[in-house]
């Protein structure tokens, strides 16, 4: 069985290929390493690999992670990839880098509100049901426009982008369809002059279509840690 660090260069090789095709610098796409169920010795490892930007779905298991490995903390980014609900937004706000999932305004305005003020701006962005799935999280693309307009005037938070979760695909051609909608989405918002440089796009199964479509965030999970 493959070792953390050897499963983190073969995800490397993967994003610089993909890069190389698309005729992309391989410093434009960040590898978010999802470490979410694994302990803290297994994300010890990743650092020691050379990660230093993990992603948790759960608020509590973040948390616990974020002060397991609290030495670190000034080396590591924190990100929430999973939903949140308007009740544990203070120790989101109070402990995490980054939040992905936003999909309503009231949840950016509490993470506004309780970012404490010593600490330099929480980033967002809005996670989009690309693919229109009914049991899958995320604001409608159609309803994009208007809740990304509200969170970039709110204090103490910065929108930085997208993200999705698309339906699974079969075939490359048909993965990189939702991406490309995710990035004309993020294109037209900035022809409204959003500034936006954030695309949180492509995971383990997929992250080659994502990059070809512009992800600027990979999620990576079970090809670094393995399967849960």
């Amino acid at each position: 069985m493959a070792t953390i660090a050897e499963n983190i260069q073969q995800v490397r090789q993967r994003i610089a290929a993909a890069c190389a095709q698309a005729g992309r610098d391989v410093q434009s796409v960040t590898l978010l390493a999802v470490s979410k169920t694994f302990p803290a010795e297994a994300v010890r490892e990743a650092i020691d690999a050379g990660l230093t930007r993990f992603g948790e779905n759960y608020v509590q298991e973040g948390v616990e992670k974020i002060g397991a490995l609290a030495g670190l903390r000034e080396r590591l980014e924190w990100h929430l990839i999973g939903p949140l609900q308007s009740n544990k937004t203070r120790v989101v706000a109070e402990h995490f880098d980054w939040v992905h999932s936003v999909d309503r305004l009231k949840i950016a305005e509490r993470l506004s509100a309780q970012r404490p003020p010593h600490l330099p701006p929480l980033q967002l962005c809005l996670q989009v049901n690309i693919s229109g799935e009914a049991t899958k999280s995320g604001i409608a693309p159609k309803a994009v426009r208007e809740l990304a307009l509200q969170v970039s005037r709110l204090p103490h938070v910065r929108l930085r982008g997208l993200m999705a979760i698309p339906e699974p695909a079969a075939d490359a051609q048909a993965q990189r369809r939702p991406h490309r909608a995710l990035r004309e989405l993020l294109d037209a918002l900035n022809r409204e002059g959003l500034g936006l440089d954030t695309l949180s796009m492509g995971m383990t199964a997929d992250l080659e279509a994502a990059i070809l479509e512009g992800a600027t965030i990979v999620r990576v999970g079970t090809a670094i840690f393995g399967r849960r």
